[in-house]
């Protein structure tokens, strides 16, 4: 499963990087207005620290626009991935991109159905949102499981299903064993995947048994 993380802070990207952690980046409107920053210089700074995708949203809602929105976006990076939400302009605009060479993250999927259309359209990545599947009493997990089985059918879509809107570790490890491609989630909630209380108490038993010997290694 490759780990995109859900986030603009640069102190938090370069350190998932360097712990082998980080195979790109996703980014929405919102996680751009909480950073303060511009979000161009912002995309491309990001996108010279991981080789990874780096997703980056268009604002527009219309064809015409998005289309002209995603043609600066894709001209910032190579690694630029374009995220188009799930409307039938934003699939229009994900199939021309996608026809062209440019990777595309469709973006709030809700349904089996809409993942259907964005493979269709050439998508890169699909973005089910479970967490917020959650939030009105659905499982979010089965959307996930579903969009895999259609999409194992159809070998010749390419399409990659990129967990999104991950709320906790169990988010990630149950996604990962249905076998989605990719998640993306705040690199607070990647890093609690480290935790076990079994392995602070067994290190915290060996580091007491070790001092009683008196050694040292080095």
């Amino acid at each position: 499963m490759k780990f995109f993380a859900d986030t603009s802070d640069i102190n938090e990207i370069k350190d998932l990087k360097e712990y082998g952690l980080l195979d790109g980046v996703t980014t929405n409107p919102s996680i751009i207005a909480k950073s303060g920053k511009e979000f161009i210089p912002l995309i491309k700074e990001i996108c010279e620290i991981t080789d990874g995708p780096v997703s980056a949203e268009v604002a527009a809602t219309d064809y015409k626009t998005m289309r002209k929105e995603a043609d600066v976006l894709r001209n910032i990076a190579d690694n630029i991935a374009i995220k188009v939400p799930l409307t039938q302009d934003g699939l229009k605009v994900c199939k021309e991109l996608s026809d062209e060479g440019t990777l595309v993250n469709v973006t709030l999927c809700f349904s089996s159905g809409q993942a259907l259309l964005a493979a269709k359209a050439g998508a890169a990545f699909i973005s089910p949102f479970i967490g917020r599947l959650d939030d009105i009493c659905f499982q979010g997990l089965d959307l996930i499981a579903d969009i895999l089985i259609i999409y194992d059918n159809y070998p010749e879509y390419d399409t990659e299903v990129l967990v999104a809107s991950i709320r906790n570790p169990m988010h990630i490890i149950e996604s990962a064993k249905m076998g989605a491609h990719v998640m993306t989630a705040p690199p607070k909630v990647i890093k609690q995947l480290y935790n076990h209380p079994l392995t602070d108490k067994g290190l915290a038993a060996f580091v007491a048994d070790w001092e009683k010997t008196g050694q040292s290694i080095l």
